[in-house]
């Protein structure tokens, strides 16, 4: 049945991994995940204590439904997080002047069909006030952007406005031409990102759920160049790079599932971290972690660069 409603040869991969000696869903984790937890215990009487709350945009467009979780992860680090729609920036009610951050949220934005990340940064690109709004935030020095799924296509296809994006891909529908919703497995990899440092080496379970998820590079040199942004990659359960579905759930190249540009301000990724920063919203994690879960520590990570 799978044969004849997917691609074929994603289901012969499937059914040889069913027969492998795979570990399966496994994590290692590399890093002091207290470090996220101490932030944490303290966000809720940061107003009173004195304790700065750095503003961030949660922007999000129609369909987008990750908002609530992206607002709530960058919150329980400690920052205002602020609902901001595509509408409030066209008709001036906001302005990303007035934020350190921006997290471009995923979620069915324009029913995540038809190239949905292309349409919503239609919006910005061809609209003169919005696009250099979206240029001059982008080159600011003490910004950070974060983009998942959708916002993560958003991005992808802004990259003519952001510095030290110029090699990035774009995304494009699965390989198994399924709409992916599981727990994968993904590696941090050393990169410039502000918001994985201190994690790389760490390989961890993750949300994706994406239809348009394959990282797609235009030509050998963008990709040759885009070598030291990448930041995490779909891997199977010994660690090593996921070429086979479904360890690498949309066919990306190399197993890519999000980078940064140059500097590292700007991270886009596929995965959904915003849905797995409590150890209550895994479907499966090691029975030894906590409440707040490693990923936590990705939003913990902006918050620190933020204040220092």
């Amino acid at each position: 049945m799978q044969t004849a409603r997917d691609n074929p040869e994603c289901a012969s991969e499937e059914y040889v991994s069913v027969l492998s000696d795979s570990p399966g869903l496994n994590a290692e984790v590399c890093f002091d995940t207290s470090l996220a937890k101490a932030s944490s215990s303290n966000s809720s009487s940061s107003n009173s204590s004195g304790r700065r709350r750095p503003r961030v945009a949660i922007l999000r467009e129609q369909g987008t439904n990750g908002h609530k979780e992206m607002a709530a992860a960058f919150d329980r680090v400690g920052f205002d997080a602020f609902d901001v729609t595509m509408s409030d920036l066209m008709s001036g009610a906001m302005r990303l002047d007035d934020f350190r951050g921006v997290a471009v949220c995923g979620g069915f934005s324009y029913g995540d069909v038809l190239g949905a990340g292309r349409g919503w940064a239609a919006s910005v690109v061809h609209n003169a006030g919005l696009s250099e709004q979206f240029r001059n935030f982008f080159a600011r020095p003490d910004t950070f952007t974060l983009g998942v799924c959708n916002g993560c296509q958003v991005l992808a296809h802004l990259r003519d406005l952001i510095p030290g994006a110029e090699s990035w891909p774009h995304f494009a529908r699965n390989r198994s031409q399924q709409f992916e919703a599981r727990l994968s497995l993904v590696r941090i990899d050393k990169s410039p990102s502000l918001f994985l440092r201190g994690m790389e080496g760490s390989r961890l379970p993750v949300v994706v759920s994406h239809g348009e998820g394959r990282a797609v590079f235009n030509t050998d040199a963008e990709h040759s160049a885009c070598e030291e942004l990448v930041g995490l990659r779909y891997v199977d359960g010994h660690g090593e790079v996921a070429m086979h579905y479904p360890d690498n759930p949309n066919g990306s190249i190399d197993g890519v599932a999000g980078l940064c540009n140059a500097d590292g301000r700007v991270t886009l990724m596929m995965p959904h971290p915003e849905r797995v920063f409590r150890n209550e919203q895994f479907s499966w994690r090691p029975d030894d972690w906590g409440d707040n879960s490693p990923w936590l520590k990705l939003f913990d990570n902006a918050y620190r660069w933020t204040i220092t």
